[in-house]
């Protein structure tokens, strides 16, 4: 166990424009940009990030982090909290899901305008 991660993840992503941090359904601590899950901690332990399958695929190939513990065939990693160094690297992983849902929020925005004919 490290002592504070939790405060340090909630800290670190609260700082990120827009992100906010609700309970989540199965405990712990989740973390959305919008309505858009861009992960979730549970305990001081273990982060589960959603990401498309073919990044879930690269994270995983890269050894960054492993196949969601649960649901292994969708886009999902877990990560494990294991030493004080891997609480940077939880963060960059969350980043990496924060910068993909900004993105398509950004699309979506795009697409919502309407076009001049």
């Amino acid at each position: 166990m490290i002592p504070g991660v939790r405060e340090r993840i909630t800290e670190t992503l609260l700082g990120w424009e827009g992100v906010t941090a609700h309970p989540h359904r199965f405990g712990g601590t989740e973390y959305r940009l919008g309505r858009r899950e861009i992960g979730h901690l549970h305990g001081d332990y273990l982060i589960d990030i959603p990401f498309p399958k073919k990044v879930r695929d690269e994270v995983v190939a890269a050894g960054r982090a492993q196949k969601h513990h649960v649901l292994p065939e969708t886009g999902w990693v877990s990560f494990y909290l294991r030493e004080p160094a891997d609480v940077e690297q939880g963060i960059a992983l969350l980043q990496q899901s924060y910068e993909l849902a900004q993105k398509q929020k950004s699309r979506d925005s795009e697409e919502a305008l309407p076009q001049n004919e």
